[in-house]
């Protein structure tokens, strides 16, 4: 098993900055994929940006420019900083750890809200 402790959500105006966290503790896989999802009120879950063991990064093309994913590999933590925040952002992010192990091994954190408003 594979927990996940998120940290970082709140509200901010739009144009500001937030930064995510994700910690994984427990059986960590050395082949993975970690990221984060959202999911705003009536739509459905999306990626928003994700990484690999191997360090390749992935991105919505809606973040693309604002979003940066990053990971302290020794905290086995995965960061997302959020800039120049806009109002369709606000979601509930969701920290993901997909783990290989002969076969996907997938753990979803518990949320944590995002809330762009003036």
């Amino acid at each position: 098993q594979v927990q996940l402790e998120e940290s970082g959500g709140g509200l901010v105006q739009p144009g500001g900055s937030l930064r995510l966290s994700c910690a994984a503790s427990g059986r960590i896989f050395s082949i993975y994929v970690m990221g984060w999802y959202r999911q705003a009120p009536g739509k459905q879950r999306e990626l928003v940006a994700s990484i690999t063991s191997g360090g390749s990064m992935n991105y919505a093309d809606s973040v693309k420019g604002r979003f940066t994913i990053s990971r302290d590999n020794a905290k086995n933590t995965v960061y997302l900083q959020m800039d120049s925040l806009k109002a369709e952002d606000t979601a509930v992010y969701y920290c993901n750890y997909e783990g290989f192990r002969g076969s996907w091994h997938i753990y979803w954190g518990q949320g944590t809200q995002v809330t762009v408003s003036s």
